[in-house]
């Protein structure tokens, strides 16, 4: 009895876990052949984009716009974030980001700041717009572009 208990114990302390090995399904579980089915993601793209500012009389402000038509394959409804990344084009340096949120129209994202709430100079001519569209994979589409803005300096 001792000795069945000893036995136990190595047994116990040499194998604290298991582990199993999964080699997916075995070739008699298709027995018509054929293609199993593999389903792969398409990354969203950006048809078109636009962005600039524009002076509003009433809040007596710019207003900053951005603007993007997306597509995905897999379904406009894929589309899950879709965001304006403001570069300094003669530095390189990150100036500030926005959120764009989708309108009526599933394949229009849209968003507009007062300037006053922004990093953003409606003057300053040399901005580039990163316009990112993610989907629900994170898989994303980058396009640049330059904003329409009054353009003194």
């Amino acid at each position: 009895m001792a000795k069945s208990g000893l036995l136990m114990g190595v047994a116990l302390v040499l194998a604290p876990g298991c582990i199993i090995v999964d080699e997916g399904p075995s070739p008699s579980s298709n027995p018509g052949g054929g293609n199993d089915a593999v389903w792969t993601n398409s990354a969203p793209t950006i048809d078109w984009a636009t962005s600039g500012c524009y002076w509003d009389s009433y809040y007596y402000d710019d207003i900053w716009y951005f603007e993007a038509d997306v597509f995905d394959a897999d379904s406009v409804w894929d589309v899950t974030a879709v965001y304006a990344d403001v570069y300094d084009g003669w530095t390189g340096e990150w100036v500030d980001s926005f959120e764009l949120y989708e309108t009526t129209d599933p394949k229009v994202w849209f968003s507009d700041w007062l300037g006053s709430t922004t990093y953003l100079d409606c003057y300053y001519s040399d901005y580039e717009v990163d316009i990112v569209v993610y989907d629900s994979m994170d898989a994303y589409d980058v396009l640049t572009i330059s904003p329409d803005t009054y353009g003194y300096y």
